[in-house]
């Protein structure tokens, strides 16, 4: 982690919050902790082990020549660093975690029981077919509840993210137009507020993206994507609901104009816990969209995995589907591994092997425990709680589009901060001293100073109110003039305000112990 100039304030004799000092930095239950490579401990190890009965002789020039720079730890020493380092995060277990278009909610821990079952946890993926037959049903019986949820014939397991998925759904579009003498479609349209993953990946399968316009409502410009509908344009990209929280209500025509001009329709899933159970994207004329399990069917995620999302597919793009394909033989299921038979024009494979088992069992285990009405109320909650914020907070924040209701995230501008000498990153620094995580900023780009609220629908009446009530307060003081209570936040927290743009631009990979620094008289 990169560190600003600003620097720690739980130093030996810092203030708390009431004015005190302490004197190890800690603050009360909340142990003041340096990295793992601070606590010393480089001359020993908490293992005991025997010197070895051999020389290293046969090793070659392989002998470690050095010390291998690892700190020695206890248990109990090791035990307490991280649990004091846990401390110091934000976590769904402790409060809500309101990022918009990430839907992170809470996962039941039935599903973490499930995924820990020896016959799920301890497979190999070289195992003989024979061997891994319960596994094999698990993915096959989630296949078809995709299917059944979305209305298409056909999906490919194997992506292992959204963008993965993404890249999977281009790639079986690409070689559908190839197969159909069609190659020279090389460009994919792209509406302004799409998730950044769809224009780069894109771009990595080859094609020129071009963007399309939105109206002043927040939807996709049908009268533009009209414009730039033509025969190079292999196909078209759109989230639905989309970035800014809101159903694209012309989606139907959208898909008539695209299918029109022969290109196919390719829909970012990544907002589907918003729809599920009320809207099927093959009835809207999708022909691939990607599931992210981790945020529709839960799964813990964040900090870039783990993740699955399985791509849907339509009858035009389903025999391009990758390998593995699942088949129901005379000895159970089967893997077609190789472009034969039905998978004969199968694009190639995603993955070495057949995808995130543990994510496949856990958004099993969710739909097997919510049914058919409880994945329905999935959609309804996180709509209702997200229009439940905007409906308070709207009367003192300004609703980046007030008109009419939003699906499952609330997006709002910065308009209400002007002339106050508060930012949108101010106001989020400030909620981290109000113990909540901020929310989605600067995204998506369309809306100045965004500030994008996504509340799931896992959080109940009391937290929202809880999480409205210290937005409230906070916007008050801003208007008020309390503009220090903002441009130094966070206070409170184990690190004052970093230096964002040096850590992201000049990141510290690697710990390096500090130089002494010579007295004077030496």
């Amino acid at each position: 982690m990169a560190m600003s100039n600003v620097g720690r304030p739980t130093q030996p004799g810092a203030a708390t919050s009431e004015g005190h000092a302490s004197l190890t930095g800690g603050r009360g239950l909340l142990q003041d902790e340096p990295l793992i490579f601070e606590l010393g401990g480089w001359d020993k190890t908490g293992v005991d082990i025997d010197a070895p009965e051999h020389d290293a002789s046969d090793l070659g020039g392989l002998v470690r020549a050095g010390p291998i720079g690892l700190p020695g730890l206890s248990e109990p020493e090791t035990m307490r660093h991280y649990v004091r380092l846990s401390q110091k995060n934000h976590a769904i277990d402790l409060a809500i975690y309101p990022l918009g278009s990430c839907t992170m909610k809470h996962n039941p821990r039935l599903n973490e029981k499930m995924a820990r079952l020896a016959g799920f946890a301890d497979l190999h993926p070289l195992q003989p077919v024979s061997t891994t037959q319960g596994a094999l049903e698990l993915i096959d019986r989630l296949a078809h509840w995709l299917k059944t949820l979305t209305a298409m014939p056909a999906v490919a397991m194997t992506p292992k993210a959204g963008a993965n998925g993404e890249l999977c759904g281009l790639l079986c579009i690409r070689a559908a137009h190839e197969a159909a003498g069609q190659g020279h479609r090389r460009t994919v349209l792209v509406p302004t507020s799409a998730h950044g993953t769809n224009p780069a990946t894109a771009a990595f399968v080859g094609y020129s993206v071009t963007e399309i316009a939105q109206t002043a409502d927040g939807r996709v410009d049908l009268v533009d994507l009209a414009a730039k509908l033509g025969p190079d344009v292999a196909a078209i990209m759109v989230t639905n609901p989309n970035t800014c929280g809101l159903f694209e209500r012309d989606i139907i025509e959208i898909a008539r104009l695209t299918h029109e001009a022969g290109a196919y329709f390719y829909c970012d899933g990544a907002n589907f816990n918003a729809i599920v159970g009320r809207v099927r994207p093959g009835d809207l004329g999708v022909d691939a969209m990607h599931i992210n399990l981790h945020k529709t069917f839960s799964t813990p995620h964040g900090g870039g995995g783990p993740g699955a999302g399985p791509v849907v597919l339509s009858k035009a793009l389903a025999p391009f589907a990758p390998a593995p394909w699942f088949v129901h033989g005379a000895d159970g299921l089967e893997l077609v591994e190789e472009a034969i038979g039905e998978a004969a024009q199968a694009f190639g494979r995603m993955c070495a092997f057949h995808g995130q088992m543990g994510m496949y069992v856990r958004a099993y285990a969710y739909m097997r425990s919510h049914g058919a009405d409880g994945l329905r109320q999935v959609a309804e909650d996180a709509v209702l709680n997200a229009n439940y914020i905007k409906a308070r907070l709207g009367g003192v924040m300004t609703p980046a589009f007030p008109d009419g209701p939003c699906m499952h995230e609330a997006l709002f501008d910065d308009a209400w901060l002007e002339g106050t000498g508060v930012t949108t990153l101010d106001f989020a620094k400030a909620m981290i001293d109000e113990g909540f995580h901020p929310m989605t900023m600067y995204f998506p780009l369309v809306v100045h100073g965004a500030m994008l609220i996504e509340p799931t629908e896992t959080e109940s009446k009391r937290e929202l109110d809880r999480f409205c009530d210290a937005l409230l307060a906070l916007a008050q003081a801003a208007k008020a003039g309390d503009v220090e209570r903002f441009t130094g936040a966070p206070y409170l927290a184990p690190l004052r305000r970093l230096d964002e743009t040096q850590a992201a631009r000049k990141p510290k990979l690697a710990w390096r112990p500090e130089p002494a620094t010579p007295l004077a008289a030496e």
